[in-house]
């Protein structure tokens, strides 16, 4: 089915982005994806939006193959999720059996019955059933005015004590001097009970308090991402695959441009923050290369800072050229879950990853984003998120950090408590 396609010109980008943002939210099946302005040679889009849900892919086994057979036979926009579960179809040992109150599928995508592409000067509609002008009509006339983020006190605790987090990460530490494994991203968890919130106005507060470059708005049915994250995991151009691996974390002093600067340069000469990096960088051109063709993976930028609202993160680049036979399932297969949230070696990192945390990651350290009609696609990586159940009224962040044989226990929990400080202050 061919998409009706038309280009409007816009005079207020902000207005309407607004507008857009609240009209995509009517629909059960939303992903507003934002990359708010940030500047960076490696942008695809400024805004992209699919709404609707003309076929759904949410299998509940089979993983691989079902993917496989879904990509070949809808050769059109998917957007969705790879939730970090997804990872269970590579070995039994990392099956998990704790409850997650917030529900997103292991892996689902859906064929939007419309998509939006805003840049600053225009919106592009392409939809397979209502007409261009009536969905540009629609945008343009919807009520931007929405409730208050909480409708009461949010009550976060968390999930393990500052004392049992100390201990579980000198109990990881001694792994890494048995040689178990090199690094390893250790998460907890906050959360609320009974907590009754307006999504739509959290996400936006969130957004404004930390308007970064792989931001989304997320919803299946009851279901909500509200998505605030810096990261991308992986992008492909043609066949050229790019992925992106945080490692590496300061706080800023925005109030004092010279500490901020000294903070920055501090970040970048850090042998802790180096070793981090190099490592899950290491990882990720060992994960590329499974399926990319020889000598074409390479580093193209190594141990970069880079500067968000509340901190400075250290970020590398890594690419490579994959054959034309390999698909979105294979890239997946060798390279999912991403680096930067499991550590290495990947395997043995994800199951004491189960073993020694509580809560179940979901969709936290997995990945949002899209499949074009010609196969390219880019999607981020699940973190400064706040995820809520509108249903059952349950409302979770997750934070965490690369532990080493460097690690200071209190210092990376004060590192969980930055990481925190944006979804912290939303719900305060």
């Amino acid at each position: 089915m061919q998409r009706a396609t038309s280009v409007f010109t816009i005079t207020d980008f902000n207005t309407t982005k607004k507008q857009l943002l609240h009209w995509a939210n009517q629909y059960s099946s939303c992903s507003f994806l934002d990359n708010n302005q940030y500047i960076s040679s490696y942008n695809s889009v400024e805004c992209l939006v699919g709404v609707g849900a003309a076929t759904v892919f949410s299998p509940t086994s089979h993983h691989q193959q079902a993917l496989k057979a879904f990509l070949d036979k809808t050769p059109d926009w998917l957007f969705g999720h790879v939730g970090y579960d997804y990872k269970n179809i590579q070995s039994t040992s990392l099956t998990e059996q704790r409850i997650d109150n917030i529900g997103f599928a292991p892996i689902h995508f859906f064929q939007p019955e419309m998509v939006v592409l805003l840049s600053k000067n225009q919106i592009e509609i392409q939809s397979l059933r209502t007409s261009p002008d009536k969905v540009f009509e629609e945008i343009s006339t919807t009520d931007i005015e929405g409730n208050a983020g909480l409708d009461s006190q949010v009550s976060v605790e968390a999930r393990i004590s500052k004392d049992a987090y100390l201990s579980i990460i000198q109990q990881i530490k001694q792994h890494i001097l048995r040689g178990d494994c090199y690094e390893i991203n250790f998460c907890q968890e906050f959360f609320a009970n009974e907590a009754n919130i307006n999504p739509l106005a959290v996400y936006t507060q969130l957004t404004q308090l930390s308007p970064n470059p792989f931001s989304c708005y997320y919803k299946l049915a009851d279901k909500h991402l509200l998505c605030a994250s810096p990261e991308r995991y992986m992008k492909k151009t043609g066949n050229q695959l790019l992925s992106q691996p945080i490692k590496g974390t300061f706080k800023r002093d925005t109030n004092d441009l010279n500490t901020d600067n000294f903070l920055k340069q501090q970040l970048l000469e850090s042998s802790k923050e180096r070793a981090e990096n190099v490592m899950v960088v290491d990882l990720v051109r060992n994960d590329l290369s499974k399926i990319c063709k020889e000598s074409s993976v390479n580093v193209t930028e190594l141990f970069g800072i880079y500067t968000f609202p509340q901190v400075h993160q250290m970020i590398s680049t890594i690419v490579g050229e994959v054959e034309d036979h390999i698909d979105f399932a294979d890239i997946l297969e060798a390279t999912f879950p991403m680096g930067s949230m499991t550590g290495t070696p990947k395997k043995k990192v994800m199951e004491l990853i189960n073993q020694y945390e509580v809560q179940q990651r979901g969709l936290y350290s997995g990945a949002v984003g899209y499949i074009t009609p010609n196969k390219d696609f880019d999607f981020n990586v699940v973190i400064r998120s706040i995820l809520y159940n509108s249903t059952n009224k349950y409302l979770s962040y997750q934070v965490g950090s690369g532990i080493t044989h460097y690690s200071d226990a209190d210092a990376e929990y004060e590192e969980c408590l930055l990481k925190a400080k944006s979804m912290k202050r939303v719900l305060e």
